[in-house]
């Protein structure tokens, strides 16, 4: 399995922490993805560097309001969007 495909499945996994309300063992699945996902998307064009950009501060923002859905849905959907993105 390729680093790329196994950040989209801990995307997908942490994601479903959070909808089944393990915030605590979500976030610090977090912590692990978006370091993966910072260093998959460090060589990707600059448009896709910017939509990371705004991806992550849109998910922090959740889980500073914790919104764990909201945090869910942006990584289950924005993040491994923008991950396969990079694939193509």
């Amino acid at each position: 399995m390729s680093a790329l495909s196994q950040c989209v499945d801990d995307c997908r996994q942490c994601a479903g922490l959070f909808r089944l309300g393990r915030d605590v063992e979500a976030a610090l699945s977090m912590v692990d993805v978006f370091d993966e996902a910072q260093r998959l998307l460090s060589t990707a064009p600059r448009d896709i560097q910017l939509e990371w950009t705004q991806v992550l501060t849109q998910m922090l923002a959740c889980q500073e309001r914790q919104d764990w859905l909201g945090l869910a849905d942006f990584m289950e959907y924005e993040l491994v969007d923008l991950l396969e993105s990079v694939q193509l």
